[in-house]
């Protein structure tokens, strides 16, 4: 899906908009152009499949509590010093069990999950597999996610309309020359896409990961929860923290009132749910009521332990998201 054809093929997935030679892969290393046609190769190929909280996504505002069966396979579209899970995602050999959709929805109903996540890599890369995961997962009554950085162009995005309830963006920083020296990629673009994954319908929630010296200044932590209050003041906004992996082994360790300050500052530009996460916090990952200030939801790790039903607090304010 998603390509034109020529001297050379052109792959319009993604921004990148790889032209690529016969005999040859687009950044991602897993499309290839074959004889003119553009192929997946790694459709049905998990190389990474479990179980796993829905919290964990994260995702906060989506089936509070519930399993999700998670899937991903290698390759990615951006390529992240920070990478945490660049084992698979800057993999290019193509590995991987073979796992249909409908195998993916069967394991999913047994293990008595609620949902499927395209995630660990980057479901852009692999969008074939990804949606037809999900239109067979809505067959059976299964809910859908993507984990994602959002370099995705806007048609993908409309093919997913119906498809898909909800995603967690990686909003990895404010500024261009982040986006093109540490990720090989360009902000507007991510930028765009949360707008139209919106626009589609789809429940979204975004992260930032906190980086020492890197993206966590208050100017910018300020620029991205502008940009998201924007959107929506009630579109949840995930600060999470840093450990040092893949290329940047050289940075230290997010600090827990790095966090606590890209939480006051996101509350400050105005959004109701701003929440600190991979550190241990003792209110980071908790939801209140922004009407009466009830405590809502207390989690601990990615554990629930109190929770209100359907998301509406007894003063009648009702929780953006999916609660059921």
């Amino acid at each position: 899906m998603f390509y034109e054809k020529g001297d050379s093929v052109k792959c319009v997935l993604c921004p990148h908009k790889c032209r690529i030679l016969e005999g040859h892969a687009g950044i991602c290393g897993v499309r290839k152009n074959v004889s003119g046609t553009l192929f997946s190769l790694v459709y049905g190929k998990a190389a990474a499949l479990h179980i796993d909280p829905v919290e964990k996504k994260p995702l906060f505002h989506f089936l509070p509590g519930s399993k999700i069966l998670s899937i991903g396979t290698v390759g990615c579209n951006l390529k992240c010093s920070f990478c945490q899970n660049y084992a698979i995602s800057q993999e290019h050999e193509v590995q991987g069990d073979i796992i249909s959709p409908m195998h993916a929805v069967d394991m999913a109903l047994k293990n008595g999950c609620d949902s499927i996540a395209l995630t660990y890599n980057e479901p852009t890369i692999f969008f074939e597999y990804a949606l037809d995961i999900c239109i067979e997962a809505k067959k059976k009554g299964l809910k859908t996610v993507f984990v994602s950085n959002g370099y995705i162009l806007e048609e993908p995005i409309k093919a997913l309309k119906g498809n898909l309830d909800a995603i967690n963006i990686d909003l990895k920083s404010f500024s261009n020359d982040f986006y093109k020296t540490v990720c090989k990629a360009r902000l507007s673009p991510v930028l765009e896409a949360i707008r139209a994954y919106k626009e589609a319908g789809v429940w979204v929630e975004i992260t930032t990961l906190v980086i020492p010296g890197q993206n966590d200044s208050l100017e910018e932590l300020g620029s991205i929860a502008e940009f998201i209050a924007s959107i929506d003041r009630q579109m949840p906004w995930h600060v999470t923290g840093f450990h040092p992996d893949y290329n940047m082994q050289e940075v230290p360790q997010t600090s827990l009132s790095s966090l606590q300050a890209a939480q006051k500052i996101g509350k400050e530009k105005g959004l109701k749910f701003v929440y600190a996460g991979n550190l241990i916090s003792k209110d980071g990952e908790n939801t209140y009521c922004p009407a009466c200030k009830k405590l809502l939801f207390r989690r601990s790790g990615f554990s629930v332990l109190e929770r209100v039903e359907e998301g509406k607090c007894e003063c009648g304010y009702n929780l953006p998201g999916i609660f059921g």
